[in-house]
Order: C-alpha cells, then structure tokens, then sequence
C-alpha cells in the first residue's frame, strides 16, 4: 500500500470522528479547512514516534552508555515526546505556519512586494526540489545551531533551557525534554527563518519531522559513533552527549549543532575528543531533574524569574556570558 495513502486515510479518519466533532463542540469550525493539514500531521508526528522508537531502542538495549534501575525520570521524557510531535509540533508547524505565511504574503502582495522564496533568491533552484528541499534542512540547521548556542549564552535563556540538560538518564525520548517557554522560542526562531525564505506549507513540518528525527538519534543512550569521517558529517549520539557531558563536568559547552557538525566545526565550538560521560547539570535543583512534568515546568519558570531577578543561585551561562 502507498503509505501516504495510509497517512491520508488514518488523518481522515481521526478528523472525522474526533477533530471535526471537538471542532463542533467549541465553536471552532473555522478552523475546519486546516483541521485536516493539522490532523495529517499529528499522524506524521506519530508515526515518527513509531520510527524512532523502533530504530533507537534496540541501538540503547544493545549498546547502552549507561544501565539504570530506576527509569522513572525517563518516563516523563517520554510524556513530552507525545505532547511535543502529537500535540504541540503540528499545531505550531502547520495551523500556525500556514496562517502566518498566508497573511504575510497577503501583506506583501497588496503593498506590491513579492513573497520571499529561495527559488527567487536562487533562480538555479527551479525545478530542482530534491536540493531545495536539501537547502532548506541547510538553513534551518545552521539556524538552530545559533538558537541553540545562544540558549547558553544568556542567563534568563538558560534558566530555561537548563531543564532539558538537567536529565541525568539522557535517553532518544530527551530530545523533546524542554521548557515550554523554550519550546516558544524556538518555534518563533524556526518561523521567522521559514518565512524568511519561502518554505511551503506542506513542507515546513516534515522539515521539522525530518530534523527532529536525527535529533532523537543523537539523543540516544548508546555508544555509536560514526566515525572519524561520519561524525564530520552528521551529529551523532556520541558528539551531542559530549554537549551534555560538558555541563555534567561544570566546564563550557560545545557541540551545539542538532543534526550538522558543520556549524561548530566553522565557528570553533567542535569537540570530536570527549567519550561517552556522564550526562546532567550540576547547578540544576532535584525538581528539573527528576520531578514531574508540572514540576519540571514550574521549576524552570522559577529558576528564569531568579536569574532576573538577580538572586543568589541562579544559573551561570555555559559559555560565561552576561545576560
């Protein structure tokens, strides 16, 4: 069977007997034409779920960096997967795009600009998607890979952000682990980049899925490497947990890139040396830790509201920047 035929018919089927009468009940029916583009992508959210548990837990069972016995922090982890790529992703990815593009657009067409597209910047692109689309990931990635440094470089931001490195069982289910504040800003972030250079509508989540995906990857409780070339090449779980280790140890952090190496190579942030250490946060409390996710959420806004405060205990930027 053609899977997206299978995609498009478990979407119609989810928006027919829950999306649409949820719709009914709230007086949402405006949002009827978008509902399926919604819809879809949960579906794709899902199933990416599906995907990257079936191919990063036999690499963690058989190649584990670490063995714990108690796994409840993980568990919550796993909560914020589900609500991140089910909920969350596809809600801000496509309703929220699609509706943000379709008024800029509008905007420009009626003060006689024309819309921002790559193609247009790069007229070689047209009738070439396969290296548009590569293009995009390009882009998006080395995006990212500012957001991120910069996570670490303001105090406020980090406060945040500390939560997802507070985890000290990192496993491919901590790729989702964050603030939900953070998690805004790095929707506006991949937005404003989106807009900027014209990604479709259609395309714009399975980006993301498609970025997320290597994520959860290099996430992973497991000791792969891809080498002394491969690692050059793509993030691997090795790489990102050297990210995560460095913190562990209380020293500056390296290794921001999500997917592509490229960036910390480029701008000095690359360290290919570190093993497989241990993973957490030292200056963070036991809550961001191991709490729950409401616990998880509370204690991250209150470490943010400390360090603007000013108060003793706030967090101190990885890379040792004011905020």
């Amino acid at each position: 069977m053609n899977p997206t035929l299978l995609f498009d018919g478990a979407a119609g089927w989810l928006q027919e007997h829950a999306v649409l009468p949820a719709l009914y009940e709230l007086g949402l029916m405006r949002w009827e034409e978008i509902a399926f583009g919604w819809t879809l992508f949960a579906v794709y959210g899902a199933a990416q779920v599906v995907v990257t548990f079936a191919i990063c837990l036999p690499l963690e069972w058989r190649w584990p960096v670490e063995c714990w016995p108690d796994k409840r922090a993980v568990g919550v982890d796993v909560l914020y997967t589900f609500i991140s790529r089910v909920g969350l992703l596809p809600l801000v990815t496509f309703v929220l795009f699609y509706q943000v593009q379709v008024a800029l657009n509008g905007f420009l067409t009626d003060h006689g600009f024309v819309p921002p597209t790559l193609e247009r910047l790069f007229p070689f692109l047209l009738g070439r998607p396969v290296l548009t689309f590569l293009l995009y990931v390009i882009i998006l990635d080395f995006a990212d890979y500012w957001r991120h440094r910069l996570s670490h470089i303001f105090n406020w931001w980090y406060a945040l952000h500390s939560l997802h490195h507070a985890q000290r069982q990192m496993t491919f289910w901590s790729d989702d682990r964050n603030h939900l504040l953070d998690d805004v800003i790095g929707f506006v972030w991949f937005l404003a980049v989106a807009l900027l250079i014209g990604i479709p509508p259609m395309q714009f989540p399975l980006l993301v899925l498609l970025l997320r995906l290597i994520e959860s990857l290099s996430h992973a409780n497991t000791r792969i490497s891809f080498g002394r070339i491969g690692e050059r090449l793509v993030v691997s779980p090795r790489f990102h947990r050297a990210h995560h280790g460095m913190l562990a140890a209380g020293l500056s952090s390296v290794n921001y890139g999500a997917v592509l190496p490229w960036w910390d190579m480029l701008f000095g942030t690359a360290d290919f040396s570190r093993a497989f250490v241990a993973t957490g946060d030292p200056t963070a409390e036991e809550a961001l830790a191991t709490g729950t996710y409401a616990a998880q959420q509370w204690g991250g806004l209150r470490r943010m509201l400390r360090t603007l405060a000013g108060r003793d205990g706030a967090p101190t930027s990885p890379e040792g920047s004011p905020s």
